[in-house]
């Protein structure tokens, strides 16, 4: 079985290319909410749009009311049945949890409970240095986890980044759940814990390594910390806001070794951005963090911000397929989307034509793929709806009415599909599966933002990195 990684998708981009002073002070110290959540995206959407979008994230929802573990919490990686869980797929799932009870698909008690069992799971967890059994360290968790046995899997890292898509996840949720009973104080106490233990300087990267001052990907018992680090823009953005507001060591200067590492390219006229191939680098961070507006001193001097930065790398996406200098089979104007998927692999190899397996696929431009073989990922181009909201709606009717059911399974959209190798990923991945029904919440109702935004941590890390909105 291939293990889906969008983390071993930020190895590609780096090849190729979290709270508060401690949160026992959150409440008592929290600062002005300088930074909100500004809602909804404001589309005037048509009935039949409004039924489409119902049934893609009802059935996105089945995922994860399916794909968990009904003691612990933790949600499958995939769905095939011996996947083990995915620390990061089960931070999307927390949210995914309200969005049901907010279309009211399970009652506020049946959110509650998945979302407690998945807190106490992670607090009571062993954390330690050389029991390499034991599913985290330092605050932080390894990647992928048995569904069963609980404990790490395959000798995986111990991942910064999917910890920080957990932890977004449960600060999510401690602002979600803020009624007076006993359950749904008891999530905020966990949440509490579990942001209050993080221990930043397993990441530390010195002067000497690839990337000094960044964020390291990962730690392992047996080999101590990766000399790679989060770099050149990639879904690590929210990850730098996150250890910010957690008091990192000198969290400027981190976020300035993030900085250093920026590509900033015009694929296309009129679209010049922070270029990263993958669509989800440019969405996983606003699946928690609403950057409407918002720059830092880099893109600050570029005259954008983030939003507009994802909507640019959207944008040159279609002008790729456009353009489709490969020649591959069913690209056009309205039929994109290259993401972090599954792939056919080398056996469905013919002529000129190479395919690969899982890959961090993408394009910012001609001169600029990364794995890109005629994939298509219908998530990458929902996880993008709200910065292309007229775009993203006419594709991904597009795609309905040209691949129709061979694209469309159990869960919704399968992960990928490839007209050119006559190809159907039959399988469902759960960090695909949250960004889109998250990002098409967020579209909606701006649920997500509006919870996670209000957050003292969010805040603070936002006023360090020295966020501001435009003018």
């Amino acid at each position: 079985m291939k293990k889906s990684n969008h983390n071993s998708v930020a190895t590609f981009s780096v090849i190729s290319a979290f709270l508060l002073f401690s949160i026992a002070g959150c409440t008592a110290q929290k600062p002005s909410d300088i930074f909100t959540s500004k809602g909804k995206i404001e589309y005037n959407l048509l009935v039949e749009d409004e039924k489409m979008l119902d049934t893609i994230q009802y059935k996105t929802f089945q995922y994860f009311m399916n794909e968990y573990h009904p003691e612990k919490g933790i949600v499958r990686d995939r769905s095939q049945k011996n996947s083990p869980a995915s620390i990061a797929a089960t931070g999307f799932a927390l949210p995914v949890y309200a969005v049901g009870v907010e279309r009211k698909w399970i009652s506020r008690e049946k959110a509650v409970d998945i979302t407690l069992k998945t807190l106490r799971y992670f607090a009571n967890s062993k954390q330690s240095k050389t029991d390499s059994l034991a599913i985290g360290y330092k605050g932080f968790y390894y990647h992928f986890i048995g569904m069963e046995s609980g404990q790490r899997m395959w000798n995986c890292e111990l991942s910064s980044i999917d910890t920080g898509l957990l932890l977004m996840g449960v600060i999510f949720a401690r602002n979600y759940y803020n009624q007076n009973s006993a359950d749904e104080k008891e999530i905020r106490e966990l949440a509490e814990k579990l942001l209050g233990r993080l221990d930043w300087s397993i990441f530390y990267m010195d002067e000497n390594s690839k990337q000094p001052a960044t964020i390291s990907m990962a730690w392992k018992p047996e080999e101590g910390v990766t000399n790679w680090g989060w770099h050149g823009y990639t879904e690590g953005l929210f990850l730098y806001v996150l250890a910010a507001g957690t008091d990192i060591e000198n969290p400027e200067k981190t976020y300035e070794g993030w900085l250093r590492t920026y590509n900033w390219k015009t694929p296309y006229p009129e679209l010049s951005h922070v270029t990263f191939p993958p669509l989800f680098g440019h969405q996983f961070s606003h699946t928690f963090i609403d950057f409407r507006g918002l720059t830092d001193p880099y893109l600050k001097a570029k005259g954008i911000d983030y939003f507009e930065n994802s909507r640019r790398a959207t944008l040159t996406q279609q002008q790729y397929a456009i353009e489709n200098p490969k020649a591959w089979v069913g690209y056009d104007s309205l039929t994109w989307g290259f993401t972090a998927t599954d792939g056919p692999g080398s056996v469905y190899n013919f002529g000129n034509k190479k395919f690969e397996g899982y890959a961090g696929r993408g394009s910012s431009g001609k001169y600029e793929t990364v794995s890109e073989d005629g994939t298509l990922a219908p998530y990458g181009v929902l996880s993008s709806l709200p910065f292309t909201p007229e775009l993203s709606l006419a594709t991904i009717k597009n795609m309905n009415a040209k691949y129709g059911k061979e694209i469309w399974g159990k869960y919704g959209y399968f992960d990928a599909f490839n007209p050119t190798a006559k190809w159907v990923s039959h399988d469902f991945i759960g960090i695909d599966q949250g960004p889109m029904l998250l990002m098409i919440e967020n579209f909606r109702s701006g649920l997500v933002w509006d919870y996670v935004m209000k957050d003292p941590i969010i805040q603070k890390g936002l006023e360090t990195l020295h966020f501001e909105y435009s003018k």
